[in-house]
């Protein structure tokens, strides 16, 4: 690792810790209990906390602070946790990051119940750092809440259809991931009184640097550690997700492999020992190969919209970050 690497792993880890503080303070002492101890629950829940330094770098590449931006910070992590408390209840999930899910930890109504909260209080956590221009803020918050909540139901539909096109699916991780990242970046800059080019640069940055880890997230799931990833590999064959991969796989296969693959969406999911049989499956289609191009594509247009902004470490960051996230527990 080079010196300037190091640094601006350093300078990460600080932001990151200082979010993580705030995150645990803000609701401190709060009533009722029943409340703000499961919204507490979900927010001290670790996570790599990408978002909030995501509005930290872009306000800090357009010649702001960090210090102007970080209860907008504190408010895209607690939507995020928003989204990850009502996600998890549509899943069924029983854990997340290694931890027992909000809903199953207590129950289904006390996760809606909080979840609700954290929306609201994303709210007011952005409004404490908004000043002349509230409106056009508040609308780029709003309007990625609504296209997280359209990507999630997209997904929840393509489980209970047979085909599903690459370009739908796009369409569909764009919406759950990566218009949160745009948001993300876009507000970061709103916020310090970025011009209207500076808003597009960055925001184009999140959105397209969102579709990479999206679909990295896919691949990991088929090739990472599971130690380092957070969750078992092999899950998304095993639930039947419709992945990158997966419609990858279903375009490039013969009519042998391709029913195997039929075999998953008709069954809609796997027993955990056929998941080596269909990774090799992957493999040998070429798939494995065909995600990291998508993930180095996206990756390459997240830092060439970069190249209008003005040298500097917020600009340094965000190439730094994006050139970590490429690499990440293979």
């Amino acid at each position: 690792m080079n010196s300037n690497s190091e640094n601006y792993n350093n300078i990460y880890r600080t932001e990151i810790s200082k979010i993580e503080k705030r995150l645990s303070l803000f609701i401190k002492g709060k009533e009722p209990k029943s409340l703000y101890e499961p919204c507490s629950y979900i927010l001290n829940g670790g996570g790599k906390r990408l978002r909030p330094f995501l509005v930290l770098i872009s306000a800090k590449a357009v010649g702001g602070r960090f210090n102007d931006v970080y209860n907008a910070a504190i408010a895209v992590e607690i939507l995020h946790n928003f989204t990850l408390a009502h996600d998890d209840i549509m899943d069924n999930s029983p854990k997340r990051r290694g931890r027992i899910t909000l809903h199953k930890k207590y129950d289904v109504n006390t996760a809606i119940l909080a979840g609700d909260n954290l929306i609201a209080l994303a709210y007011e956590n952005l409004l404490k750092d908004c000043n002349a221009n509230t409106k056009k803020i508040v609308s780029t918050f709003t309007q990625a809440v609504i296209e997280v909540c359209e990507g999630q139901s997209m997904d929840k539909d393509f489980e209970l259809r047979k085909n599903v096109s690459i370009s739908e699916y796009q369409r569909m991780i764009y919406k759950k991931t990566a218009a949160l990242a745009e948001m993300c970046c876009s507000i970061g800059a709103q916020l310090c009184d970025a011009s209207t080019n500076e808003i597009r640069a960055v925001s184009n940055y999140g959105k397209n640097l969102g579709m990479a880890f999206q679909i990295q997230d896919d691949l990991l799931d088929i090739v990472g550690k599971e130690n380092h990833f957070g969750k078992t590999i092999g899950s998304d064959l095993v639930e039947g997700k419709k992945t990158y991969l997966f419609l990858r796989a279903l375009e490039k296969s013969n009519f042998k492999d391709r029913s195997q693959l039929i075999r998953i969406i008709k069954r809609k999911g796997i027993t955990r020992s056929e998941i080596y049989k269909y990774s090799s499956l992957y493999l040998k289609l070429g798939v494995i190969k065909d995600a990291e191009k998508e993930i180095t594509k996206y990756t390459k247009l997240a830092l060439k919209n970069l190249s209008s902004l003005k040298d500097g470490e917020g600009k340094n960051l965000m190439i730094w970050l994006a050139n970590v996230l490429i690499k990440r527990n293979k």
